[in-house]
C-alpha cells in the first residue's frame, strides 16, 4: 500500500517568514520550521500547492529583493490552483463570516486543492479559522505547531 503524499497550502506570511527579522523567538522558530517544511516539499516527501493568490501577493510585495526571494520559493510547487468563479464565489462566503479578501481566497483555493493543512503565521487568520471551524473544509495551523505535531506522530 502506498501513502499519499501529504498536501500543504503555505500562505504569503508563512513564506516571508525565513526573511523576516530573526531576533525575535517566536521569528526565528517559525522560520526554521518553515524551511524545514521547504525542505520535505524540494525532497518531494510532502507537495506544496500553491495559488494565483500567493503569486499576486509576492507581485505585490514592494521591497523587490524580498519579492524576488520569496518569488523564488515558489517554483517548488507542485501546482497552481486558479482562481474561477467557484472559489470566487466561496470566498465570497467567508468574507460574509470575516475573513479578509486575500485570506478567503486563500482558504479558498487550499478547499479546491483538498489539502491536508493550510499554514500561515497571521494570529487573526488562526484565531478566526479556529472560531470558524465548521464552516471552512480546510485545516488551517501554525507552521511551527504543526511541524511539531507532525514529527511527534512520525
Amino acid at each position: 500500500m502506498t501513502s499519499r503524499r501529504m498536501k500543504i497550502y503555505l500562505d504569503v506570511c508563512c513564506l516571508n517568514r525565513p526573511f523576516d527579522d530573526q531576533t525575535r523567538d517566536r521569528i526565528h522558530l517559525e522560520s526554521e520550521a518553515v524551511v524545514l517544511i521547504l525542505k520535505n516539499i524540494r525532497s518531494r516527501d510532502w507537495e506544496w500547492v500553491n495559488s494565483e493568490v500567493v503569486d499576486y501577493e509576492i507581485g505585490q510585495t514592494p521591497d523587490m529583493e524580498r519579492r524576488n526571494r520569496v518569488g523564488s520559493l515558489a517554483r517548488y510547487a507542485t501546482r497552481t490552483v486558479l482562481i474561477d468563479k467557484a472559489i470566487a464565489k466561496r470566498a465570497s462566503e467567508l468574507e460574509t463570516i470575516g475573513f479578509g479578501a486575500y485570506d478567503a481566497l486563500h482558504l479558498a483555493c487550499a478547499e479546491r486543492a483538498d489539502v491536508d493543512v493550510f499554514l500561515t503565521t497571521d494570529d487573526r487568520l488562526l484565531r478566526l479559522s479556529r472560531e470558524c471551524s465548521g464552516m471552512i473544509k480546510v485545516k488551517v495551523d501554525n507552521p511551527l505547531s504543526w511541524l511539531t505535531e507532525v514529527t511527534e506522530n512520525e
